[in-house]
């Protein structure tokens, strides 16, 4: 049978692992954070050979980023968490405050000068789910570490192919939250990063708390039915989750991420010029990032038709789009796009779709290609933003991460109109003038689809992942970003320093100091 040895090992192991005292999962993480940065640039260096990137590109940033700095700041938070429970017996929460209209709030970031400093104006926020009460939130965190003698199990993580970090922080999250030890299986499109990674998890292997594997379809397939594996984790396609849970019913525990159709809801304001151009590139970036092969990359632009910029912005989107050399390196997209498009489309493409054609590819199928979609709707900014987020919650697949961008004058002459948007979205991650990709870069917010979906019925996924303060019940992420910040995001696709900053972030989180933190600012001066 597959890895047969190695399941047998991980499952003598299990128990072991969950009841390893907090200090050597301290212990452990730290030389992990050591590794991570030591190999860095040997990440990096692979990632780009196997995407075609020239080494002096600036797509170089997206692999800084969303690869080992991504890892690093995990580990950091990770660390943060375990080190309050060390301490004193608890998460290091912030307080849990109730909002109007009765809902329990974290606000999780920023916690630090660092935060204010790197990520300055982002703020997060973790809604729980209906009737948590401020009190419960402490009360049920770190469910793991409030037991006496913890089981551990054996999961299998389906690692993605397309971001470098979501195979690690997954199998972390899995191990340090839940007390599972885990079978990596690496996505062939990215194996090349198995050796890589398993340098850095080096002593979880040898102490035979982890594995990995290497293959195709069919070795996922014959791990998943193993009977030595307990639960499944998959981030990846609908069907890929579907095909499992054929395969094993309801005989194993399977948790899942498996994207959306996101959209972007532009509210109608009194934006200048040079409000249409940030907010183009902000768009952009949505689409564009890591070339479109994101879970949450934009997919569908929702646009106020009477607005007098709503033509402006689209046209200044697809400019952008048409600008960009995404390498497509994620096998399919070529043929996705031809069959979305038509088989003379090019990547950043943009397509003008009926908002009464609910049954266009572009609003049932994740496109997971260049495409945007755009959509105008009718009516005044009531009207409009109620019809906006009804159209996004009932009509676009999927429930993990939506994105609004609202003029701050809007913000204040109609912000019940905004807080009725945000709350009624009905998504994982719901993110105002920033990107839902921040609500996965910041572990301390859980990553995952709006709750309520079983395994028959997956949806965008089932559970949550990062969520560093290993909260119980959550509901939603909510991310609020300045409308015209300064200076613009690293992560943005147009920033030309995001190779030096995705560098200078990664030895920050490796050694976080005040002349670090400096360097980084002073590089994103520039960008």
């Amino acid at each position: 049978m597959i890895l047969e040895r190695d399941l047998q090992t991980l499952a003598a192991a299990k128990d072991a692992w969950a009841r390893l005292s907090v200090e050597r999962k301290i212990g452990m993480l730290e030389r992990v954070k050591r590794l991570t940065h030591a190999t860095a640039h040997e990440w990096v260096a692979l990632a780009a050979h196997a995407k075609g990137l020239r080494p002096d590109s600036q797509p170089i940033g997206e692999e800084w980023i969303s690869g080992p700095w991504a890892l690093l700041y995990a580990l950091n938070r990770y660390l943060r968490t375990l080190r309050g429970i060390s301490a004193r017996g608890e998460a290091p929460l912030p307080p849990a405050r109730l909002r109007d209209g009765g809902r329990t709030v974290l606000r999780v970031f920023p916690r630090t000068v660092y935060d204010r400093l790197l990520l300055g104006g982002i703020s997060a926020e973790v809604w729980m789910r209906p009737g948590v009460t401020p009190a419960q939130v402490p009360a049920e965190a770190c469910s793991l570490y409030r037991t006496a003698q913890p089981r551990g199990r054996v999961v299998l993580v389906l690692g993605a192919g397309n971001i470098a970090s979501i195979a690690p922080l997954d199998v972390l999250y899995k191990m340090l939250a839940e007390g599972a030890v885990c079978m990596l299986k690496m996505h062939p499109v990215n194996a090349y990063l198995g050796p890589v990674l398993e340098r850095i998890f080096a002593e979880f292997v040898a102490d035979g708390f982890l594995r990995f594997a290497y293959g195709g379809a069919g070795v996922g397939a014959q791990l998943a039915a193993h009977a030595l594996v307990e639960e499944i984790h998959v981030t990846g396609s609908k069907a890929t989750h579907d095909a499992i849970f054929a395969s094993v019913g309801s005989t194993k525990r399977i948790t899942s991420e498996l994207g959306n159709v996101s959209p972007t809801i532009v509210l109608p304001g009194p934006w200048s010029d040079n409000d249409v151009a940030f907010q183009a590139e902000n768009i952009a970036t949505q689409k564009a990032h890591n070339a479109g092969f994101n879970c949450v990359a934009a997919q569908v632009l929702i646009l106020p038709k009477a607005w007098k910029h709503a033509a402006a912005l689209r046209d200044r989107v697809s400019a952008i789009l048409r600008t960009l050399n995404c390498p497509q390196y994620y096998p399919g997209a070529a043929a996705r796009l031809g069959a979305l498009v038509g088989a003379d489309a090019k990547p950043g493409a943009m397509v003008d779709v009926d908002p009464q054609d609910f049954d266009h590819p572009l609003v049932t199928t994740e496109a997971f290609c260049g495409v945007l979609a755009c959509v105008e709707l009718p009516g005044e900014l009531d009207s409009y933003v109620r019809d906006a987020v009804a159209f996004a919650n009932d009509k676009l697949a999927g429930t993990l991460g939506a994105n609004l961008i609202v003029h701050p004058r809007t913000s204040k002459t109609h912000a019940r109109v905004v807080e009725q948007a945000v709350t009624d979205l009905r998504y994982g991650c719901v993110a105002v003038n920033g990107w839902t990709g921040i609500g996965y870069f910041l572990t301390e917010t859980p990553w995952g689809a709006y709750p309520g979906h079983t395994p028959d019925n997956a949806g965008s996924g089932i559970g949550v992942v990062h969520n560093a303060y290993f909260l119980e019940r959550t509901e939603k992420t909510v991310i609020y970003a300045p409308f015209s910040p300064f200076p613009r995001p690293p992560w943005f696709v147009t920033n030309a320093m995001q190779a030096q900053i995705g560098r200078a972030l990664c030895d920050f989180e490796a050694a976080p100091s005040p002349a670090r933190a400096a360097h980084v600012a002073a590089l994103a001066l520039r960008g």
